[in-house]
This record gives C-alpha cells, structure tokens and sequence, in this order.
C-alpha cells in the first residue's frame, strides 16, 4: 500500500472542492451552476435530462468523455492506495490525456469562456495535480535503492 504524496493529496482536496464551487454561470438565464450539477448537465448525454440537448453529436460526445474522466478521477483513491507500481505509472498517464482533453471545455465555451468559475478551474487542476502525484509515486521505490535491498533480504528470508 502507498501513501499518496502532497499532489495527490492536493489534487483530491481540489477534485472535492470543485463539486461545491460555481463552475460555471448558465448561458441561458445567468444562473450560477455548481460543479455536481454541471456534471449532471454534462451527462445527459448518457443520461437524458429533460429541457437539456447538444448543439451537436460532437457536444455530446465531448461532454461524455468528459463525464467517464472525472468518474475515472473518483478511482484514484483506490489505484493510489491499492495499485500496483505499474497501474499507477498508467494511470498517470490516462490522467495526464485526461486534463489535456478536459481543455475542450475552454474551447467549447467560445467567447463565453469568461463564464468558467473556479469550480471548473479547481476540477480541471485537480487532473494535472494527479498526474503530476502518480508520476512522481511510480518513481519514489526508484529513487530508494535501500528499501529495496531491504525488501530483497526480507524475501531472502
């Protein structure tokens, strides 16, 4: 079991935070719209949602990925404190496409862009504070050659 370092500690607080905070104002009526709820807006692709449809099938698809990202975010406790070495090395690397395409949103939103809050700033830091924490996890056995030898001489044992 691992514990997980300062970035992924941060980068939980952040993920958490970001379900509370505005994450974006309504384009429609100027409404203040918290981050469970734009999670919820953007699965209604899956999910149908009364009076909610996609400009387009490229939104829609978007808007999925996007959801199966954060729901991927909502497994890395187990992949940090169960994982193996090699699943947290891949994870980080899921992780790290996970906040590059998450940039979508600020190009999605267009010259609207200036309606993300900080809840969707919080939510699409928290991908890049994990990746950053998994990387720097997958590496730590590395960088202690001790604990290896320690860890060879107690299966010698």
């Amino acid at each position: 079991m691992t514990r997980p370092n300062l970035f992924i500690l941060v980068a939980w607080t952040c993920h958490a935070a970001s379900w509370f905070l505005p994450a974006a104002k309504g384009l429609d009526f100027n409404v203040v719209v918290p981050g469970w709820k734009a999670f919820r807006l953007a699965a209604c692709g899956v999910f149908p949602c009364e009076g909610i449809e996609f400009q387009t099938v490229h939104h829609l698809v978007l808007a999925t990925v996007s959801v199966i990202t954060t729901l991927l975010f909502l497994c890395s406790p187990w992949i940090v404190l169960r994982g193996s070495r090699s699943l947290r090395r891949f994870a980080a690397w899921i992780v790290a496409v996970a906040f590059l395409f998450n940039t979508h949103w600020i190009f999605t939103f267009g010259s609207e862009r200036a309606e993300l809050m900080i809840g969707f700033f919080l939510w699409w830091l928290s991908f890049l504070l994990l990746a950053t924490g998994l990387f720097a996890s997958h590496g730590e056995v590395t960088k202690k050659p001790h604990l290896i030898e320690a860890v060879r001489r107690h299966a010698d044992l």
